[in-house]
């Protein structure tokens, strides 16, 4: 519990600078109609012994990311994130921070971002990144307004294998940027490049996620072929740690790499906040939304940093306004960088291979048929456990497991469906557990 000292005295002098007699008059200026004329309806005060028995006890009826064991995934993932990230970010200067407008005051937040931006490029392959967007999805439909202005054209395609989350982030931000959202099925787990390519025409972009949300990684160099034959461009959503072990999108042909970067630095945290990465080839630079911090020289020839380019309609015209991100992610997007320079490229490919690894002996240790059995995959795969894979996980978290995410809930054809993750805090010992668990509880 953080301790703030707060005297009758310290009120008083800060009374006094402001110029007024006491904290009613600093309410003087509000109309009656506004005001609420009673006391607040909450308990009495606690003591701060009483207080952090009280925060205890509210705190114990969650679980957090390990307890009961876990397998869930879906877009967020129970990753190690190191020491040295807190430690970076406990530092006031980054944790009391606010937009860097002033350079002259701004320059370690500046480079942090600059260094951030950096590390982004060299992990998607492309020419450019922004300072962070809100999160994995609102990148995403951020990605279909660039397209639009970049191509004219007013329709995307996403793959029905992307995030469900992703996907209607996307339907939600379409009427009012004016655009027709497409779906393209899954063919047994994957994306038919042919029937992208279909969809694609007269398309302002394509977006497929790689791995995609069922785990199976996606032909992508053939996807992003099949969206540049139709002039639409290629958009990836991607796992920046799958990035160690899987090629980067700019290598492939994509125009745009997207992404969630929780699994890169930052906590579960019960669902955020986290921060969203988006990159893109040189030519879409004016196009990004957000923020893009620049390197320069100061008067006396020194290297600096500078806010280089701003998006916001708050900052130039609004015809011409590309972005209404106010704050971004910066403090969590620097987790993800101090993160990414701890494990470096071969800690990151490591990691990924660990994974794949887990992943694999999972598979062939649980006695449960695969939904996509003839699919690579990353990290995740599907199994079904027939019965309501609802019900299977409730047994299973009785007996101390998370077992995975039910697919039904966004395919409701797949309702007998587990989605199982695995990553490196998981143990051989974890894995006998799930087997041992799903063993009795699924319906074989």
């Amino acid at each position: 519990m953080t301790y703030l000292s707060l005297t009758d005295a310290d009120r008083d002098a800060m009374l006094e600078t402001i110029g007024v007699g006491e904290i009613e008059d600093l309410f003087a200026e509000l109309p009656e109609g506004v005001r609420l004329e009673r006391d607040l309806d909450l308990p009495p005060a606690l003591g701060e012994q009483e207080l952090t028995a009280y925060f205890e006890e509210l705190a114990a009826a969650n679980d957090h990311g390990s307890a009961p064991i876990s397998f869930l995934g879906a877009g967020l993932y129970d990753h190690y994130v190191p020491a040295i990230v807190d430690a970076v970010l406990q530092r006031g200067e980054f944790l009391t921070a606010y937009t860097p407008y002033q350079p002259e005051l701004s320059q370690g937040v500046l480079q942090a971002i600059f260094e951030y931006q950096t590390a982004i490029c060299e992990l998607t392959g492309m020419d450019v990144s922004n300072a962070s967007g809100y999160d994995g999805t609102t990148v995403a439909a951020d990605a279909c307004y660039i397209a639009k202005h970049a191509t004219g054209r007013s329709k995307v395609v996403v793959t029905e294998a992307t995030s469900p989350q992703v996907r209607q982030v996307v339907k939600t931000y379409a009427p009012g940027f004016g655009l027709e959202v497409v779906e393209v099925p899954h063919r047994s787990g994957a994306t038919d490049p042919d029937e992208l390519r279909a969809a694609a025409e007269d398309a302002a972009c394509v977006i497929f996620q790689h791995p995609n949300f069922f785990g199976v990684l996606e032909p992508a160099p053939e996807l992003a072929a099949a969206a540049a034959d139709a002039e639409a461009l290629p958009v990836a959503h991607v796992d920046p740690v799958s990035l160690g072990v899987l090629e980067a999108p700019g290598h492939y042909g994509c125009a745009i790499a997207i992404g969630e970067g929780q699994s890169a630095g930052n906590y579960l945290s019960y669902g955020g906040p986290h921060y969203g990465f988006l990159a893109a080839r040189f030519e879409l630079i004016r196009r990004m939304p957000g923020r893009i911090v620049g390197e320069t020289t100061d008067a006396a020839g020194d290297r600096g940093y500078v806010l280089t380019l701003q998006t916001r309609e708050q900052h130039i015209r609004r015809e011409k306004a590309t972005s209404n991100i106010t704050t971004n992610q910066t403090l969590l997007a620097l987790a993800g960088l101090v993160y990414l320079s701890w494990l470096g490229p071969e800690g990151l490919r490591e990691l990924g291979e660990t994974c794949t690894g887990l992943a694999a002996y999972a598979k062939d240790r649980l006695e449960l048929p695969l939904l996509f059995s003839d699919r690579a995959t990353f990290k995740e795969f599907a199994v079904r456990v027939g019965r309501p894979a609802q019900d299977v996980i409730r047994e299973a978290r009785a007996r101390g497991v998370n077992p995975g995410y039910p697919l039904g809930r966004d395919y409701p054809e797949m309702d007998d469906v587990l989605l199982v993750a695995l990553t490196e805090k998981r143990s051989m010992a974890d894995i006998e557990r799930l087997a041992d668990v799903l063993a009795e509880v699924a319906a074989t």
